[in-house]
């Protein structure tokens, strides 16, 4: 697409409602620079976001148990169904002017399936697009949860992918509509998987796959206030 380096943030633990003002800032920054894009690492805290396919049915807990679990549920204005958000997984959201790519929202779907099998495969792992709703499946059940957006032409959200997170609580939640739990890439591998080597395999081929030749890495946003332990270093207070 571009010789210019896509933008890779690197952001650790995300509050959802951080996120959704901080994608709104970075999609204003790429459209003032063309042939730009951007892409959002994190994880989110324990909670559930439900997407225009998604439904209160698939959320089995009562609104008490939500509360006792520290579960929030948030509707939220992407694709895809409802998703249970929890450590040890990767969520990936690219930010990118789809005129640019050549490629309907449909088209970037697939590629968002695409890539995630790509870093599947490097962890020898065969992945398969979902063929009912956008995600990717191992061995039959859903790896990967892939909801997306275009907002004034630039993608928001992106995919989720269950790294190494507990399982069990996924026999609560029917992601996207699943009645089968969740698996993992830990769970799925033969051998010991590293969070950070996926997050550098997702960086990497979200590159590969929108045609970056170069990869800006950073660890924080000027848009997000500065996480506590980053300002106690910055002071020298601990």
């Amino acid at each position: 697409m571009t010789d210019n380096a896509l933008h890779a943030y690197l952001l650790g633990r995300l509050d959802f409602d951080a996120l959704l003002p901080l994608q709104r800032r970075v999609a204003y920054d790429i459209t003032g620079e063309p042939g730009s894009g951007a892409v959002l690492v994190c994880e989110h805290p324990p909670g559930i976001t439900v997407g225009r396919e998604g439904s209160r049915a698939h959320v089995r807990p009562e609104p008490e148990e939500l509360t006792a679990r520290g579960w929030p549920v948030r509707w939220v204005a992407r694709g895809g169904g409802v998703l249970l958000h929890l450590p040890g997984q990767v969520a990936c959201y690219p930010v990118l002017p789809l005129a640019e790519l050549n490629l309907t929202p449909a088209a970037y779907v697939a590629e968002l399936q695409a890539l995630v099998i790509d870093v599947l495969a490097a962890c020898a792992l065969h992945g398969e697009a979902d063929p009912n709703a956008p995600g990717v499946r191992v061995n039959g059940r859903r790896i990967a949860h892939v909801g997306a957006a275009v907002r004034g032409g630039v993608t928001a959200f992106g995919l989720v992918l269950n790294v190494d997170p507990d399982l069990e609580p996924f026999r609560a939640v029917h992601c996207d509509g699943d009645p089968q739990p969740m698996t993992s890439v830990q769970r799925e591998s033969p051998s010991r998987v590293r969070i950070a080597g996926v997050r550098t395999q997702l960086v990497e081929a979200v590159a590969a796959r929108f045609g970056f030749a170069r990869v800006s890495l950073f660890h924080t946003h000027p848009g997000l206030a500065p996480r506590p332990e980053a300002h106690a270093r910055a002071t020298g207070t601990r």
